[in-house]
């Protein structure tokens, strides 16, 4: 959902003004309440939430993507949310136009003297506005994508790192087959990559939670998302011409509640296998996220997202003067 069309496109303030004040960043592994934190947050200092989402832009996918609707509140008090619900499910969406769409909501949240906080666990997305960089690369190429998805996913690890210029290593998220195919597109085409202005000021917090606390909630979420609708979800999809091939590339939840549909799994399988697989998912994001902040994005991480601590260390972080 977009906030009211104002300030008006004129009357923005320069993206290199906006790019030097504070952001509060939530992010962190499925499963660990990140829109919820965001959310208090957003409520207590005045803020709008920027979705750094990779599927949550899709219309019509909902349950699957962990959009929370609820969290968000209703009415006059519902906080503002970008980049929710903004293409059809059919339609490509790449780094380049969420790169574009985010900025402008930075913009916009800064017209109106709002705290911008971004919301999200894709580390590509997020990455490339806390970096600043664009991914170069053209249009998809069709033909050379169907053959890099015939490729296991061992295979596709091996040429993306033969393949690969280290710029461009570093900044792929290897947790998603999705993003390697484009990342091996990029590389075959030679284009570079183009810097933009990165976010210089910046508070990242992620909720803290024990791995065995995460694979309870991560089953416990599941289990909710199943009895609230993820088949009909799904069904519904199919409906409006989404086709199998297409269900893999959505990700976990629609590829193995595809499969379900297809006759391929039996309810029972295809719970087990999500389960293992968002599981596995997790533990691929975490390493992500400590490889962030190896290399220069520290992260506060709260334990249990606590509110409260969260509340403090933003409280202070906007207090702070900015250095020169």
């Amino acid at each position: 959902m977009r906030t009211e069309e104002w300030p008006p496109e004129g009357n923005l303030p320069p993206y290199e003004e906006v790019a030097c004040q504070p952001v509060v960043v939530v992010t962190g592994p499925t499963a660990t309440g990140k829109t919820r934190l965001a959310v208090a947050l957003a409520r207590r200092f005045q803020g709008e939430i920027v979705s750094v989402d990779s599927r949550q832009v899709y219309r019509g996918m909902d349950l699957g993507t962990g959009k929370d609707r609820e969290e968000y509140g209703e009415g006059a008090s519902r906080v503002p949310v970008h980049l929710l619900d903004v293409v059809e499910p059919g339609e490509r969406y790449d780094l380049h136009r969420y790169g574009e769409a985010a900025r402008r909501a930075l913009q916009e949240i800064r017209g109106r003297g709002h705290l911008p906080v971004l919301c999200g666990g894709t580390p590509l997305y997020l990455v490339a506005l806390l970096e600043g960089y664009e991914m170069a690369g053209g249009p998809p190429d069709e033909a050379y994508r169907r053959q890099l998805e015939a490729l296991p996913e061992e295979e596709l690890l091996a040429r993306l790192r033969r393949e690969a210029s280290p710029a461009l290593l570093a900044r792929t998220d290897v947790t998603q087959r999705r993003r390697i195919i484009r990342a091996l597109e990029i590389a075959r085409s030679g284009e570079p990559l183009h810097p933009v202005p990165p976010l210089r000021r910046t508070l990242l917090l992620a909720p803290l939670f024990s791995r065995s606390e995460v694979r309870e909630r991560i089953l416990l979420r599941l289990d909710a998302r199943l009895e609230g609708g993820l088949l009909q979800e799904v069904e519904g999809l199919q409906k409006r011409g989404i086709s199998p091939e297409q269900l893999e590339w959505f990700g976990l939840e629609y590829r193995y509640v595809g499969r379900f549909l297809a006759g391929q799994l039996t309810y029972q399988e295809m719970r087990e296998q999500l389960v293992t697989q968002i599981r596995r998912f997790a533990k691929r994001q975490d390493i992500w996220f400590r490889k962030m902040e190896r290399e220069g994005h520290p992260i506060h991480w709260i334990p249990r997202g606590e509110t409260e601590e969260a509340t403090t260390l933003v409280r202070a972080f906007l207090t702070e003067q900015p250095s020169v």
